[in-house]
């Protein structure tokens, strides 16, 4: 079975929504305000690269980071992973050709099927909803979490509000760093 992993900038308060500036939300871009650019915080999202075999992501991230992503150097092993879209409304004609091989999802069933297979893990980019959807179905199975020194109040969440039993988080790996950030990594306890 593939491990499924959900990563994420993530406010202290548990807002994901627009860290890189995507318009729609009033503190668009909060990860690069007042926030002094430490490399050794983002060491793992070069790992990720590394370590991922495919990336997966909702509609409205996919769109986001198509526009930006496969030009750019830094996200270049990006380009050669299989890519997975989970929408029930994006069609074949919306899904660019400089990106590498996207399959689009239609079901967290689907999502199921995937993970099931053989390969290696599947890292889940943004997608506040798809990650609500993944976690309510006990899907997720790690979380890779860059915490910000930052109080959002409104936006989307990463965390589902779903009234269901606890889910218990095991810490593997955590990283306190100069300018406030901390890096946590959680295993899902099943």
């Amino acid at each position: 079975m593939r491990t499924l992993i959900s990563t994420a900038f993530i406010s202290l308060d548990g807002v994901v929504d627009s860290p890189g500036g995507e318009p729609g939300y009033r503190n668009s871009g909060w990860t690069f305000k007042d926030i002094e650019f430490v490399p050794e915080a983002f060491e793992i999202k070069g790992r990720e690269q590394e370590e991922a075999a495919a990336m997966m992501m909702g509609r409205t991230s996919y769109e986001a980071f198509r526009e930006v992503w496969p030009g750019m150097e830094e996200f270049a092993r990006y380009k050669t992973l299989p890519k997975y879209v989970v929408s029930t409304t994006l069609t074949e004609d919306d899904l660019v050709d400089d990106w590498g091989d996207t399959t689009i999802l239609r079901s967290v069933d689907e999502v199921a099927e995937l993970k099931r297979g053989e390969g290696g893990p599947i890292i889940v980019h943004g997608s506040a909803s798809l990650n609500h959807s993944l976690s309510d179905a006990g899907l997720i199975d790690r979380y890779h979490l860059l915490v910000f020194p930052v109080l959002l109040g409104a936006g989307k969440r990463l965390f589902s509000t779903t009234d269901k039993d606890a889910q218990r988080l095991r810490l593997v790996e955590h990283e306190a760093y100069s300018n406030g950030l901390q890096k946590n990594v959680f295993d899902v306890v099943r």
